[in-house]
């Protein structure tokens, strides 16, 4: 009779444990994108959104699924217009060491141009849609010029350089013959990047991309026409596909990542600039060369 308390005990906290593991696996079953709580083989999703100024926290993605094992294939979505230079190289980078361990599909959404589409030939698949936007390959690079503004309020910058061209870009100076020369042979040797991956990726002679790489954008169906697009379909399309190769057949588990957590102050200042002012609270800052589409 002592011993009924203690064993009545351990069965109401052993049966509230197993209440709440099931609630557990009953949410991850019903939430479509699970992150860990189905079991079994899964398509690991990661997502590219908007432009590309940071490479750090989709790297960190990309190498979370590509050492898990239960992960046997990635569908990357991009909606993206491009971004910087370097951020677009090293997730480019870390994409093709996913690659070369595990199947790794291409999902265009709205816009996969410049350096969404650099992100896209990582891919041993690329799918798009009829009207998706892509292409843009190409370089740019702005600089704004505000001499003859400052000129007009009574403002004059004095500039002491150690070399010609230390204070190329300058937005208090007009440019000189040699500060373009400079600049070009960047942007040349940059785009020769561009060309030269997208050359390799999809295994398309330069001669016969070139006419392509002049900055124009296309639609899904031209890129498919030209070779930089495997196939016509949807998300879901890229899914299925991944899900053949790897075996998994229909409706497979989908994994994405954790998502970004914001405290509820900046949450409540995004969404009311947003929604009101249509204002970004957080704007995307990038510097130098760029892969990116203008028109985004």
């Amino acid at each position: 009779m002592k011993k009924r308390p203690f064993l009545l005990a351990t069965l109401t906290v052993g049966g509230i444990f197993l209440f709440f593991l099931l609630v557990v696996f009953t949410a991850g079953y019903f939430h479509s994108g699970s992150m860990a709580v189905s079991v079994g083989d899964k398509i690991g999703v990661l997502e590219v959104e908007g432009p590309i100024d940071d490479a750090k926290r989709l790297i960190e993605q990309i190498r979370d699924f590509c050492e898990r094992g239960s992960i046997k294939a990635v569908v990357l979505r991009i909606n993206s217009p491009g971004g910087g230079v370097g951020p677009s190289q090293e997730i480019y980078a870390e994409l093709k060491k996913l690659a070369a361990k595990k199947p790794l599909i291409v999902s265009m959404g709205s816009v996969a141009a410049s350096g969404g589409y650099y992100l896209a030939i990582a891919g041993e698949r690329i799918f798009a849609n009829p009207g998706t936007i892509t292409g843009s390959i190409g370089v740019i690079m702005s600089f704004p010029n505000y001499q003859e503004l400052m000129g007009k309020v009574g403002v004059a910058t004095e500039t002491i350089k150690s070399g010609q061209y230390k204070d190329v870009g300058s937005a208090t100076k007009p440019f000189t013959d040699a500060d373009r020369d400079l600049l070009q042979n960047l942007i040349d040797d940059v785009y020769q990047q561009f060309i030269e991956a997208v050359s390799k990726g999809r295994n398309i002679p330069v001669d016969r991309l070139q006419p392509y790489a002049d900055g124009r954008i296309l639609s899904g169906r031209q890129a498919k026409e030209i070779g930089l697009v495997d196939e016509l379909g949807t998300f879901y399309d890229a899914i299925d596909y991944a899900a053949d190769l790897t075996g998994l057949g229909a409706d497979p588990d989908l994994v994405y990542p954790e998502p970004i957590q914001k405290n509820l102050l900046d949450r409540y200042l995004d969404t009311m600039m947003s929604r009101y002012l249509g204002v970004d609270m957080f704007p995307v800052k990038m510097h130098g060369p760029l892969y990116l589409w203008s028109g985004y």
